[in-house]
């Protein structure tokens, strides 16, 4: 171990589709198919978790559970919530395509970096077949990866570590203190901390900020600053090693690790 090898990237809110809409709006639209009704700040709140665990975790909200007990009946099972995942995935695969342009500055952040030598990998919480959707049209816009794992054949999703370990393998990255974790959620910062790799959050466009970039543009800059302090401080609690104001600090935050562990 001497020098950062890899970056191991998030997707939706991180390398693509800013502030993190296309799944927001899915699990909103799922549950109120089912005569239920979850916020967009609720489903922000389990963000970075795979689509099945998050709307398990919605489920268990207990006014989502009083409203499903009024409207059937009886208590929720897993055949409701199966029900409701199903509904998620026809929703979010229908507008998938649209949500993959690249924030502004990761395809030419991330380019520079593999020109660098740097192996660029990902986690998600989307399943493989959303990945078939939203990879190839990243790369039609100009951001692609080395390496994309899912959490599909897996003991789980994050904030577990397995998709970092796999992606590790898979680039022959031998030890976890090579890799970058970078994402907006708290899930991801966790998966990080749990794989034992440097974690790094990114305020601008993440699920964290839940702005749009022309709502984040029009927010006075007091306002923009102290938005932005509270995303940064949730992230350093949640255990991040670093955050970063957007992806193009990114090569000077690897710049920063490497001496770090060079002058160990």
């Amino acid at each position: 171990m001497g020098k950062i090898e890899c970056v191991i990237m998030d997707w939706a809110g991180t390398a693509i589709d800013y502030g993190c809409f296309a799944p927001v709006a899915a699990f909103v639209e799922c549950f109120k198919a089912m005569g239920l009704t979850v916020t967009p700040a609720e489903t922000r709140a389990h963000m970075g978790l795979t689509k099945l665990e998050e709307i398990r975790a919605l489920f268990a909200i207990g006014r989502v559970a009083e409203e499903f007990r009024r409207n059937y009946g009886r208590d929720y099972g897993e055949d409701d919530v199966q029900r409701c995942y199903a509904g998620f995935q026809n929703a979010l695969m229908a507008t998938l395509e649209g949500y993959a342009t690249p924030i502004d500055g990761v395809a030419e952040t991330i380019g520079s970096l593999r020109a660098g030598g740097i192996k660029v990998g990902s986690t998600t919480g989307y399943t493989s077949a959303m990945m078939d959707v939203v990879r190839p049209a990243a790369e039609r816009r100009g951001y692609a990866v080395d390496c994309c794992v899912t959490a599909d054949g897996l003991p789980g999703g994050r904030p577990k570590p397995y998709m970092i370990y796999q992606n590790l393998c898979r680039l022959d990255v031998p030890s976890p203190r090579s890799a970058v974790k970078v994402g907006d959620t708290i899930a991801d910062i966790r998966e990080g901390r749990n794989a034992g790799a440097w974690s790094a959050g990114v305020i601008l466009g993440s699920n964290e900020m839940a702005l749009t970039a022309d709502e984040a543009a029009a927010l006075a800059p007091e306002e923009l600053r102290r938005r932005m302090g509270d995303v940064r401080l949730r992230m350093y609690a949640a255990g991040a090693d670093y955050v970063i104001d957007d992806i193009t600090e990114l090569p000077a935050l690897i710049e920063c690790i490497d001496s770090r562990m060079e002058n160990r």
